[in-house]
């Protein structure tokens, strides 16, 4: 039977120098557009509890670096995510538990867009 491509295993697009630079090139967008955008859900969040603060006047939810990096699978290619981290110190009332942030760009469980 006449094949107009051989059967060759390909490689995934997102390992090593055989990706094409295209391909780079929507890598390295698809990680900026992501870390903008989480960057910019933890700024809506802080701001707004920022008028909250406990007895000695302190900021009770405040930014705490960044989260260790991890690796997103996306349609672009896998994708290196370091996500900012919250310290939120405020706590529920009812149950007496801490509030958290709870992204909706990336939950914590997310490794497969």
């Amino acid at each position: 039977m006449l094949t107009v491509v051989p059967d060759v295993p390909a490689a995934p697009p997102s390992e090593g120098p055989a990706s094409s630079l295209i391909d780079q090139v929507v890598r390295e967008g698809a990680r900026q557009m992501l870390a903008t955008a989480l960057q910019a859900e933890v700024a809506a969040y802080i701001d707004q509890f920022a008028g909250v603060r406990d007895e000695d006047g302190r900021h009770l939810v405040v930014r705490n670096g960044s989260a260790q990096p991890r690796t997103v699978v996306t349609s672009a290619g896998a994708v290196e995510v370091m996500a900012p981290r919250v310290n939120d110190k405020r706590a529920d009332p009812d149950t007496g538990e801490r509030m958290r942030l709870s992204s909706a760009i990336l939950p914590p469980w997310a490794r497969k867009t």
